[in-house]
């Protein structure tokens, strides 16, 4: 690996490791908050990324889309576990703890985007790498945010359309919560692959997911600097 790829590649571990622990522990913040001390009790509501780690999510798959060029990053930690029956009401605050997860990703690429204003206070051989960890802070979690937000169980916008929607819609949508990571990973990889057999474009990342982030880039780059 050469050095300038190191020097980049460091550019992505702070916002990877605080995007993806940092949503789980928001979750797991949310429902202590509102009645379920069970992440609390097993240490989750912590910025320790230690304790939301997952090997596969966190390390290994995010590594192997940087070393491959992939023009996105994105992977999990391991899930807070929530118990539902304890939250003082259930169906409203499940989508709460749900909605915990990206918010918490806005927030944090909103922060970043304030702390470009210290930019000018960082010495000059670490001000080009201070940029660019920012900018991939914000980018890197408004992609977070936009993509648990798709309303499919069981990422986190699944799980607040089922709580939004009536019973009749909703718990046929809560049904798929097992199979819909292979629905997702089945439009975002493998449809675009079998389109691209017979000749029809389709690239779900560059034509929808990316144009979106990028809009709320914007926005909260605007926003940073009222």
């Amino acid at each position: 690996m050469s050095p300038d790829l190191i020097v980049t590649a460091t550019t992505w571990v702070i916002p990877v490791l605080l995007a993806i622990t940092l949503h789980e522990a928001a979750h797991g913040w949310a429902a202590w908050k509102l009645g379920d001390d069970t992440a609390h009790r097993l240490g989750r509501v912590s910025a320790n990324p230690i304790r939301h780690v997952d090997p596969v999510g966190t390390v290994a798959l995010p590594g192997l889309l940087f070393i491959s060029g992939a023009p996105f990053l994105f992977g999990w930690a391991k899930p807070v576990p929530v118990n539902f029956g304890r939250l003082r009401s259930p169906r409203r605050d499940m989508v709460l703890v749900a909605a915990a997860g990206p918010a918490s990703n806005l927030l944090m690429a909103f922060a970043a985007a304030l702390l470009i204003h210290l930019l000018p206070l960082v010495p000059s051989m670490a001000s080009q790498w201070a940029a660019q960890t920012l900018e991939n802070l914000i980018l890197l979690n408004l992609f977070l945010a936009v993509l648990n937000m798709i309303p499919l169980p069981p990422l986190d916008g699944g799980r607040v359309a089922v709580g939004m929607l009536p019973r009749s819609l909703g718990m046929p949508l809560a049904r798929l919560e097992h199979v819909g990571i292979f629905i997702l990973l089945g439009v975002l990889f493998l449809l675009p692959f079998l389109l691209g057999q017979v000749g029809i474009p389709f690239d779900p990342f560059r034509t929808v997911l990316i144009p979106v982030v990028m809009g709320l880039g914007q926005l909260v780059t605007a926003l940073a600097f009222l």
